[in-house]
């Protein structure tokens, strides 16, 4: 599936103000998403989750009650959650990195902020099906890899590794003894 043909694409739109969902829906509808699904709050959005195939959720920060911060701590950590690898679009009008960091350490595959344009979720789209990061689980967080890009500088105990060596340099074998792994 390339990003021009999105028409047999399932999305979940989660927010609580019905303006704003129709807004979402009205812009997917532009782009020709096949399907679009509505949620206003994270038990609703998780239900929607657990009875469709959804492939794209889009989900407001302020919910209520709850947030989306809720939802895809949920979505990603409960063991009953259907797809934890879901790409989760956060949308939300205060783009203050302190933010940004917070969806990000959830496990927010993007983040997009409000007002949102068409051509804003077109990159998205792009960035999630064009470009998709793997997923990580390490020290308490599961989701897409945070680092966007890999810099020789940074020698944190996380580092990363190139294939066949693990943290420590060696090579690695099976790395379920607590290292970073990438699924």
């Amino acid at each position: 599936m390339s990003v021009g043909d999105l028409s047999q694409v399932s999305v979940l739109v989660v927010d609580d103000n019905l303006q704003m969902r129709a807004v979402v829906r009205a812009i997917l509808r532009g782009l020709s998403v096949g399907q679009v699904l509505e949620a206003e709050t994270v038990e609703q959005a998780f239900d929607q989750v657990r009875r469709h195939n959804v492939d794209v959720i889009f989900c407001d920060w302020v919910l209520n009650p709850g947030s989306g911060i809720d939802f895809v701590l949920r979505l990603r950590r409960d063991p009953r959650s259907p797809n934890p690898y879901l790409p989760v679009i956060m949308m939300s009008a205060h783009a203050e990195r302190s933010r940004i960091e917070r969806a990000r350490d959830a496990g927010v595959t993007e983040f997009l902020v409000k007002p949102i344009t068409i051509n804003a979720v077109l990159a998205k789209f792009v960035e999630i099906i064009e470009r998709p990061r793997p997923f990580i689980r390490c020290n308490g967080y599961f989701g897409p890899d945070r680092r966007r890009r890999n810099d020789p500088r940074y020698a944190g105990p996380e580092r990363r590794q190139p294939d066949g060596v693990d943290g420590a340099g060696r090579p690695s074998g099976d790395q379920s003894d607590g290292e970073t792994v990438l699924l």
